[in-house]
């Protein structure tokens, strides 16, 4: 009876002692922490037996350790934490970013048992990430952009990255210290794009939405595309095209002239020799009030090859020109008597009556076989084979005689 008393005693002891040793301490978590402030981690439920050993640790390293009434703390950590004996609670102050992890409470009892218990210290969240961007037009080789950024949080990295590639410094590319804000100056095209950047802490991560940023430039390489020679009687389309940002708007000039046409495209229903000539395409961008222009030649023919309205316009002055000339110059020779009115003898009695009312007729003989003796002619040497006139007139003196007009009387 005493024999079974007694075991039954030690099994009762032996039963207590295992539910002890599969006890384990219980430390609330994860404990939230800010750089440069303080965190207590303390055990939930104490031991009920005494402590031999208690040692904290932060991952595998250890802050203290030792029996309670001599407690040995590393050095990393003497003048950062404390201990207290009465909860067993640590506490760490002067946090850093590289105090995020887990921390571990182990206790060593009388009885020869081991307890643990184990939380973890994490940094505040990041939230409400975002980048404030240029809100001006910009323009290329004159503007600069700057970029801002902000949020809640303990923030230990910025990553800023342009169309989701990481964004470099360079010499138009400027960080600040922080890396929170960027700069870029001055811009060119290729800085067109969408940036954003993400902020990180040991516990978290947030990337703000992207921001476009758009720099304008233009026009430039201004073209005109379409045909340089075409027939008579054709559809003509004449395109123009520029590089710009934003596009560019365009108008037509034809030899100099407006012509209205404001769209990228001038076209010409049905050619005729009126439509050849110089169409100029200016292209203008309204941000950089800058303009570009191209000239394009146009030639319409004729399908057989014919001339143009110009070409034909001067042939027309050339002839009236020579007419001209050919008349001034006869009525000059008239007056000046270069050339002799002729007389060829009456034609019908109009033109017997207008002699009338003139001089009288002249008649013509040929005296080349005459000679003058005194007052009298008398028959010259009829060998002589030249022939010379006279102006013979009734009651009145002769004349010189006109230039000979061949053997007109002959004797």
């Amino acid at each position: 009876m005493m024999i079974s008393r007694g075991l039954y005693g030690t099994l009762w002891i032996l039963s207590c002692f295992g539910l002890f040793l599969s006890e384990d301490l219980q430390i609330s978590g994860p404990t939230n922490g800010a750089v440069g402030g303080s965190v207590v981690f303390a055990p939930d439920n104490l031991p009920n037996t005494s402590i031999i050993t208690v040692q904290w640790h932060f991952g595998s390293t250890v802050i203290l350790t030792g029996p309670l009434d001599s407690l040995i703390i590393v050095p990393a950590y003497r003048d950062r934490v404390s201990f207290d004996r009465n909860t067993f609670a640590l506490e760490l102050w002067n946090l850093r970013l590289e105090d995020s992890g887990i921390y571990r409470l182990t206790v060593l009892t009388s009885a020869g048992g081991q307890l643990t218990g184990e939380t973890s210290l994490v940094f505040e969240n990041i939230t409400n990430v975002r980048v404030i961007g240029p809100e001006e037009s910009l323009i290329e080789a004159e503007s600069s952009a700057n970029f801002s950024s902000e949020g809640t949080g303990i923030i230990t990295s910025v990553q800023w990255m342009k169309d989701n590639r990481p964004l470099s410094p360079s010499n138009s590319i400027i960080f600040s210290s922080d890396h929170r804000s960027v700069s870029i100056s001055p811009v060119q095209r290729s800085d067109s794009g969408e940036y954003q950047c993400t902020y990180r802490n040991p516990a978290s991560s947030q990337t703000a939405k992207p921001v476009r940023l758009i720099i304008n430039y233009g026009p430039e390489d201004v073209s005109v595309k379409g045909e340089d020679v075409v027939d008579l009687g054709v559809r003509v389309s004449l395109s123009c095209s520029a590089n710009s940002e934003p596009a560019a708007s365009f108008s037509w000039k034809f030899n100099e002239t407006d012509t209205n046409v404001t769209t990228d495209t001038f076209t010409i229903n049905e050619t005729d020799f009126t439509h050849s000539g110089d169409y100029i395409c200016t292209a203008s961008n309204n941000v950089t009030k800058r303009n570009a222009s191209h000239k394009h030649t146009l030639t319409v023919k004729g399908r057989g090859g014919g001339l143009s309205s110009g070409a034909i316009a001067g042939i027309v002055i050339g002839v009236l020109v020579a007419v001209a000339g050919i008349c001034g110059l006869t009525v000059y020779l008239t007056k000046t008597k270069k050339i002799p009115k002729i007389n060829l003898g009456q034609h019908g009695p109009a033109r017997g009556a207008a002699q009338s009312r003139q001089e009288p007729d002249l008649n013509y003989a040929d005296i080349s076989h005459f000679q003058k003796a005194g007052e009298r002619v008398n028959l010259g040497n009829t060998s002589e084979s030249s022939t010379e006139y006279a102006e013979v007139k009734p009651g009145g003196k002769s004349r010189a005689p006109p230039p000979p007009y061949g053997h007109q009387v002959r004797t």
